[in-house]
């Protein structure tokens, strides 16, 4: 079964839970890992399984990127608050730059991630 990684920043948790419950079938077919809080909202509003790592600013973003580089991850959906600033601003780079060398897609906002659900991974 094929892993995606599931994160959003603080002011699009709500817009990441909607995508989920609107998308929950699809995603069900898949392993799901996210970082701590964003898993939790997934499992306890949800429902779905999902792997937790740690926090976003405290890790979380490090540990997916290192499934991504290891081959573990098919695919990132990452709803980034591009209008905030972020402590861990340089882990979300190092994310963003190990999907691209690993050639593993990124969406970063709704649409993106509808179109990585609904291609071939």
């Amino acid at each position: 079964m094929k892993t995606i990684a599931l994160i959003a920043h603080d002011g699009k948790k709500d817009e990441m839970i909607d995508f989920v419950r609107e998308h929950r079938d699809v995603l069900s077919k898949f392993n799901l890992i996210a970082t701590g809080t964003t898993g939790g909202l997934i499992h306890d509003e949800v429902g779905l399984d999902v792997t937790r790592m740690l926090s976003g600013p405290i890790g979380g973003d490090v540990q997916i990127a290192a499934e991504v580089a290891s081959g573990e991850v098919a695919a990132v959906i990452f709803f980034i608050d591009s209008l905030a600033r972020h402590p861990h601003d340089p882990d979300i780079q190092t994310l963003q730059r190990i999907c691209v060398v690993h050639d593993v897609p990124l969406a970063t906002n709704p649409a993106t991630a509808k179109l990585i659900l609904h291609g071939d991974l």
